[in-house]
């Protein structure tokens, strides 16, 4: 997701009111985003089929469900610790974009997973 990657780098250029927020708010970004191209990797070389052992599905619902609660935190965070210095806010902004679209990728995820199988039976 662009979104978490331009908050990263908006928080990452600006100069910090407080420290710990601006850390939590980078290391969430960073760590979402790895784990997205993770199952980016995953869905693509499609180890998945190899892997059977793990419930895919579940632990990308997990993943996008945890990742997004944190990001919602680090956003709200990040927006009250802002100070109207116009990258923090960016970076918040952001960041909230960002929830959204985890918020959605949670919704399709549990589309795709749970409807399609219950209607395939």
């Amino acid at each position: 997701q662009i979104s978490l990657l331009v908050g990263f780098i908006s928080v990452n250029n600006s100069p910090w009111t407080d420290y710990s927020a601006y850390s939590y708010f980078q290391i969430v970004t960073m760590c979402d985003l790895v784990m997205i191209l993770f199952f980016y990797i995953i869905h693509i070389f499609k180890i998945y089929r190899k892997l059977t052992c793990v419930s895919w599905p579940l632990a990308e619902f997990l993943h996008y469900l945890i990742g997004t609660i944190l990001l919602l935190i680090a956003s709200i965070v990040a927006a009250s610790k802002s100070y109207n210095l116009t990258g923090l806010v960016a970076g918040a902004t952001f960041g909230f974009l960002a929830t959204i679209l985890c918020v959605l990728s949670i919704w399709s995820s549990y589309k795709v997973s749970c409807i399609t199988q219950s209607t395939s039976k």
